[in-house]
């Protein structure tokens, strides 16, 4: 079962690894590119090769599939969720794992003529000794965020799909695109999936799980200077970049993502651009404790407050639009949802890691919706880069979770 298994999701992995489906903020369409619904086309004909039933991809790129219940009572349906999309932070053009096996600690060179080594002192990577490690050949990122967890999902099917013995109620699937951009929500079709209550296979490495997140937020200000003739501008030129420069640069030190941690929230600029005539900075804000997220919006309204009667030229608007919020509040509510994944853990033998998450994932706003969605990890770890890795051997322990959360809820 174990190689079988193994071997399995390492299959799944790669042929989804080499479609690049990076999402893109600034397309209007979903999905947001059209590498995800390429890997969406796959997924669909993967999940019908295993005879799931009501398997559909929408107009918007989300893939649905269900798996029918064994068990002879009747039992909550349970969803488990992955998304197709990459981030846009490093190219996913080209991706080409490879497999490093039995890893026996130290550094891992990654691409020994680009200068890419995978250091061993990494997060989760001295607990993998042992282990398969894939990673990225180099220049790209690898996609495990979240390509790993649709194998890990679809592997888990197959094998109960192949086990009719295994009693486990109604399970469903969806794979939803643009989650790296804020969207793998938006158009979700929480009455078409129809579960109950789900799990995000979207965590890092092996005995991570999730139940509470960031509160999130974007913020966005825009300065409209006034241009004059630098060599007649005084008391008449508002430049705006520098006004957009003045507004960053005034934000605290001890409040940004490189100097904070654990339940420490912060305020990143995650794009600025103008000139002297209009200028753009564009932020997010986070904090697991909505009232100091709200007092970091407040602190930058007053900053902002103070740049108008700095600059009285210059006209500047600052806007915040909600983004998600703390999945916790809504998770506390259903106990029975982390009770029976402690349970499988302890059955496999998982150490749990359970932290808040600085973060979010499609669970934080699934759960507002009204399906309770813990994350579930995926064995990886550097995210978003061409440091990123996963370990086989963690996938097929999250695999195995999933199957014994089938199990668990059909008791």
């Amino acid at each position: 079962m174990e190689m079988d298994l193994k071997e399995k999701l390492y299959s799944y992995f790669t042929e989804f690894t080499a479609v690049d489906t990076q999402s893109d903020e600034k397309s209007e369409t979903c999905p947001s590119t059209a590498g995800q619904l390429t890997l969406a086309r796959i997924a669909e004909r993967e999940m019908k090769r295993i005879g799931l039933d009501k398997v559909e991809v929408d107009e918007n790129g989300y893939v649905y599939g269900e798996l029918p219940g064994s068990a002879p009572v009747s039992v909550p349906v349970i969803g488990f969720l992955a998304h197709l999309d990459t981030a846009p932070d490093c190219s996913g053009k080209d991706v080409a794992a490879q497999r490093h096996r039995a890893y026996k600690g130290g550094d891992i060179v990654i691409n020994k003529e680009m200068g890419i080594t995978l250091a061993g002192d990494s997060e989760g990577l001295k607990e993998s000794v042992g282990h398969d490690i894939i990673t990225a050949s180099g220049g790209t990122l690898l996609g495990a965020d979240n390509k790993a967890g649709m194998a890990i999902i679809l592997a888990a099917f197959e094998y109960l799909k192949n086990n009719p013995q295994i009693p486990h109620g109604t399970l469903k699937v969806a794979f939803t695109p643009d989650e790296e951009i804020g969207r793998g929500a938006n158009k979700f079709n929480l009455k078409r999936f129809g579960a109950r209550y789900a799990y995000t296979i979207d965590g890092g490495v092996e005995g991570e799980l999730e139940d509470e997140t960031f509160n999130a937020d974007s913020a966005h200000i825009t300065v409209t200077g006034r241009s004059y003739h630098p060599g007649k501008a005084k008391n008449l030129m508002a430049n705006a970049a520098r006004i957009a420069a003045d507004i960053v640069a005034s934000w605290p030190e001890n409040m940004l993502p490189e100097t904070t941690e654990d339940r420490e929230g912060f305020i990143m600029v995650t794009d600025i651009s103008g000139g002297v005539e209009k200028a753009d900075v564009s932020a997010i804000v986070r904090d697991h404790d909505l009232a100091k997220l709200k007092e970091k919006e407040a602190l930058l309204e007053a900053i902002v407050s103070q740049m108008k009667l700095k600059y009285p030229n210059a006209q500047i608007e600052l806007k915040f639009a909600e983004s998600y919020r703390n999945m916790k509040s809504v998770i506390s509510g259903h106990p029975e949802v982390m009770d029976k994944l402690f349970a499988v853990f302890k059955n496999e033998g998982i150490t749990p890691i359970h932290n808040p998450v600085r973060g979010g994932t499609d669970g934080a706003r699934l759960s507002f919706m009204g399906m309770p969605t813990p994350n579930i990890f995926t064995g990886g770890n550097n995210f978003h880069g061409m440091y990123e890795w996963v370990s086989l051997n963690s996938m097929e322990k999250a695999a195995k979770v999933v199957i014994g959360l089938a199990q668990e809820w059909a008791k």
